[in-house]
């Protein structure tokens, strides 16, 4: 079969190597140019190179390039939908436009302390076809959906988490209808022995659920019990792990080993990640959070006087909401905008504190937070912004940021 592999990232370098197992004529495909090609392998690149794909018996679509400039109907799959059909274990997917990370990260915790194996795989684990010839059918799968993986998917997992929905990647979605459509097929193929957990404090996330087949169990609720055992910080956090306990609850665990599970799991990087405390102040690396509603969640998890460190590349998001919690919040003691979009964050913010800053290093905007900050303050890195004006990538900003604020 003559294959075409669009778009060779990490998850196009999985397909590749999948794909190539069974003797397939593989071509690799991208508009930028490709490093790292195997020596057998053939490759096109440059401008409308997807205008050049009609030859082919498979399209593999890779996250990152949209479905709607792959015009060949039922030739175009992707690695997700692979996966997807030949998975033999059960899958616990989980998608939402902020906590995804967190929540998978919960689920996976809590079902190891069960003694279950569990396959961590997606945007936060392993690419889903590396880790697939290891599944066995006792194993769970739990699975981050990105609106990227979930855009042509023809299956839904077997229990969807459906967390908050909110506007994001605009940039790359045609307008908010084809996001949340994107989200949507997590749960429309959903059989009726299937289930559908969501927040029903989120109209999308309801809307979601509401076109699943499956049994629906609504989230947050009370965890007065398990809140002792979570050691994450801020209110998002105890709604993540309300979402996580109705996942493994239909696994059948105990609320015992829940709280082990919970107890277990210390945060993941650049997710209010703890960095170091500091002549009295305390330094957390949020850069994840790059999308608005993120970075209010980050504003309201401490009482604490905060420094916030915000800005980057503009993803046309909405910064309303940012706008309110921060003229509400009593506690933020300076607003420090950076990036390229700083002037237009500034225009936005006019009525808080803030401070625009022009520096183009790390170890500048560090020293600029230090200079407001005083014993008992939290200085929080939590942009709200894609990263690439300044950084190669949300990894990059969070990793110098905490290297520079531990070498302080």
């Amino acid at each position: 079969m003559k294959i075409a592999i669009v778009g060779y990232g990490v998850e196009g370098h999985s397909s590749f190597e999948y794909f190539s197992k069974d003797g397939h004529d593989l071509t690799i495909v991208d508009q930028n140019f490709i490093k790292n090609i195997p020596k057998e392998a053939d490759y096109i690149t440059g401008d409308n190179v997807f205008d050049k794909l009609i030859d082919f018996d498979l399209i593999i679509r890779s996250p990152g390039i949209s479905p709607h400039r792959l015009p060949y109907g039922e030739k175009v799959w992707s690695a997700t939908n692979e996966f997807f059909a030949k998975c033999p274990a059960p899958i616990i997917g989980v998608t939402g436009t902020k906590g995804k990370g967190t929540t998978c990260s919960l689920i996976t915790s809590i079902l190891r302390a069960a003694g279950r194996t569990v396959h961590l795989v997606g945007n936060i684990g392993t690419p889903a076809l590396q880790e697939l010839p290891k599944i066995r059918p006792d194993d769970i799968v739990v699975f981050e959906l990105s609106s990227f993986q979930l855009w042509d998917l023809q299956r839904s997992p077997h229990v969807a988490v459906v967390l908050m929905i909110e506007p994001d990647h605009m940039n790359v979605h045609k307008d908010m209808e084809d996001y949340v459509a994107a989200k949507g097929n997590i749960a429309a193929y959903q059989a009726v022995d299937d289930t559908v957990i969501f927040n029903r404090n989120n109209q999308l996330s309801q809307q979601i659920a509401a076109a699943s087949k499956g049994k629906k169990v609504e989230y947050p609720f009370a965890i007065d019990e398990f809140t002792a055992s979570i050691k994450l910080p801020g209110a998002h956090n105890q709604e993540n792990a309300a979402a996580a306990i109705a996942a493994v609850r239909e696994f059948g665990v105990g609320d015992d080993v829940i709280r082990q599970g919970l107890s277990a799991f210390d945060g993941l990087p650049h997710r209010l990640e703890k960095v170091r405390e500091l002549d009295g102040v305390t330094f957390y690396n949020d850069s994840f959070s790059s999308a608005p509603s993120a970075t209010v969640a980050a504003v309201k998890s401490f009482t604490q006087p905060e420094i916030i460190i915000v800005g980057g590349t503009d993803k046309g998001a909405d910064f309303s909401e940012l706008h309110t919690a921060l003229q509400e919040a009593t506690n933020v003691k300076m607003v420090i905008l950076i990036g390229e979009i700083r002037h237009k964050l500034a225009d936005i913010l006019h009525d808080i504190n803030y401070e625009i800053s022009d520096v183009r290093t790390m170890a500048e905007v560090v020293n600029v937070a230090r200079s407001y900050a005083t014993s008992g303050d939290v200085v929080i890195l939590s942009p709200a912004c894609a990263s690439f004006d300044m950084f190669k990538s949300f990894y990059d900003r969070g990793d110098q940021f905490r290297e520079i604020v531990k070498s302080l």
